[in-house]
């Protein structure tokens, strides 16, 4: 298999985005990989991104892939569940406290910062729209910390998401209270599922 086809497979494989660092750990060169993203007419997506010309652009996929840190959370991750009816606003990610963000709070992008014993509690991988996966906090740890952020969610938003979560086959209610506990907000979820279930 030559080089290049070890890059069409990348392509394909990532659904028309190309890592930098995914052809390095192939053992495709620097060089080789400028070769190919010219002859393919790859486009340059972000800092170590290319971008297939029939790929469809999603910005959360690119925001993931430029920063390995951040998880996506709070309403962003309720749309990417679909415990919302509409896209946010405002893109939210979480990063760990010492974590620089600047870069990413001037995108416009809301970034919360969490304890670093925090920070990995439920991180799991979900596609996006357009097929790509992107790190985001399970249903729990989302439920859990839209309680503990609740003035600063929308109330419609918000009674949207905790009634969905209730009503969903998929709720793991024992990390649910577990994550509550862990985050303070036990006897806020506690009083919620009484109510829901």
């Amino acid at each position: 298999m030559s080089k290049f086809d070890v890059l069409d497979q990348l392509v394909e494989e990532g659904n028309g985005y190309l890592l930098t660092a995914a052809a390095l750990d192939h053992g495709v060169s620097k060089k080789t990989l400028a070769n190919y993203v010219e002859a393919r007419g790859l486009a340059r997506a972000a800092h170590g991104v290319y971008m297939a010309e029939d790929a469809w652009k999603d910005e959360y996929y690119l925001l993931s892939a430029r920063n390995s840190k951040v998880v996506f959370s709070h309403e962003s991750a309720l749309y990417l569940y679909t415990l919302m009816d509409r896209e946010p606003s405002v893109t939210t990610v979480t990063v760990p406290k010492n974590y620089n963000s600047t870069h990413i709070a001037k995108q416009g992008i809301r970034v919360i910062h969490t304890k670093p014993e925090w920070y990995d509690m439920g991180i799991t991988l979900v596609k996006t729209s357009f097929g790509n996966e992107v790190p985001v906090y399970d249903r729990e740890r989302t439920l859990c910390d839209i309680i503990r952020t609740k003035k600063d969610v929308e109330i419609q938003t918000f009674q949207t998401a905790v009634r969905e979560y209730m009503s969903s086959r998929e709720k793991n209610l024992v990390n649910l209270m577990r994550y509550a506990k862990t985050l303070g907000v036990e006897d806020e979820v506690r009083t919620y599922t009484e109510v829901m279930l």
